[in-house]
């Protein structure tokens, strides 16, 4: 049966994100040859509009409001309320981000919907649409379908690719008004404590560190070889507890989860948390100066010896292969 999809796409510094992408390339497969609506929240966010005809949007709601130039719960809540009561979806789909895991369980609950979240892959058997997504960390999946009433669902990025790009695609943009009332958050001031560059939950590739950085200096090798791979750098539990970094690197059971293409983890033991939050990666490297760290367990590669004499040579080698001048 042919639907109509929402998808609710993010803004961050005035640029669509990756997951956007990725969820449009869901929302063709659920709605089954039916009509794919991009959502875009904000304020002044209609230079946005080309990009996700690109990616697949047959059409594109615009909802311009100075209450949502930053995120707030009540005023996306109210927002995306106010769209889908016009549009009437069959199926909706958001990022599982921090976004996208803050509004969603809200909307399935005023929706009276079923809510499956953190979506890795997505297939059609016998018309219907089945999601998989992990359990238990990662040790674990499990196949889900909704049978009855709206179909929503969140994705983790990096982990379903977005439909090829046709810069020739266009469609009908169709702007919303909304009345957003009674706002609990007052956004006063956004102090961004990461590292400037590639967003660590989309990033493809990850160099992350743990305890065996020793320290906030330790981090710069890393960082160095993050900057030649144009990848985004983590940390573990252990790194952030000893204040050798911020907890907004954290990855693990307890801080993000990222599925790169890449992960090299630096003086990381394994420990089961950690392994939580980046066991899905495509290919592991570990560093470990211990032979018997459990992270060689899962490692594709594992290098035996010291972060700090293997991190630069590795860098320095990285550099000539790519041809990167020294003053990167």
């Amino acid at each position: 049966m042919t639907k109509k999809v929402l998808v609710v796409t993010e803004i961050k510094d005035q640029e669509l994100r990756q997951v956007s992408f990725e969820a449009l390339a869901v929302g063709h497969e659920l709605s089954a040859g039916g009509e794919v609506v991009a959502v875009l929240l904000g304020e002044n966010v209609d230079n946005l509009t080309t990009q996700l005809f690109h990616y697949g949007a047959d059409r594109v709601v615009t909802v311009n409001d100075e209450k949502l130039k930053d995120y707030t719960t009540d005023a996306y809540q109210q927002a995306l309320l106010q769209v889908i009561d016009k549009e009437s979806p069959e199926g909706i789909i958001l990022g599982h981000t921090s976004i996208g895991k803050d509004v969603s369980p809200r909307l399935a609950m005023k929706l009276e919907a079923g809510l499956i979240s953190d979506v890795t892959a997505i297939e059609s058997e016998e018309g219907e649409v089945i999601f998989t997504r992990p359990l238990y960390s990662g040790k674990a999946f499990e196949k889900k379908k909704i049978k009855e009433g709206i179909v929503m669902a969140t994705i983790r990025p990096n982990n379903i690719a977005p439909l090829e790009v046709d810069e020739s695609k266009t469609g009908d943009v169709t702007p919303v008004s909304v009345d957003i009332k009674d706002i609990r958050t007052i956004i006063k001031e956004i102090v961004r404590k990461t590292s400037e560059g590639v967003d660590l939950s989309e990033a493809k590739i990850v160099v992350a560190g743990g305890r065996g950085v020793k320290g906030t200096e330790g981090f710069k090798p890393l960082q160095e070889l993050a900057r030649v791979l144009n990848g985004a750098v983590g940390a573990s539990r252990g790194a952030c507890d000893a204040e050798y970094c911020d907890y907004s690197l954290q990855i693990g059971q307890t801080g993000k989860v990222v599925t790169p293409d890449l992960y090299i983890a630096c003086g990381i033991s394994g420990a089961i948390q950690h392994v939580a939050g980046m066991s899905n990666s495509k290919v592991i490297v570990a560093i470990n100066k211990d032979p018997e760290a459990p992270i060689f367990d899962i490692a594709d590669y594992g290098i035996v010896g010291d972060l700090f004499e293997i991190v630069p040579l590795l860098t320095e080698e990285l550099k000539k292969v790519l041809k990167i001048s020294e003053t990167i």
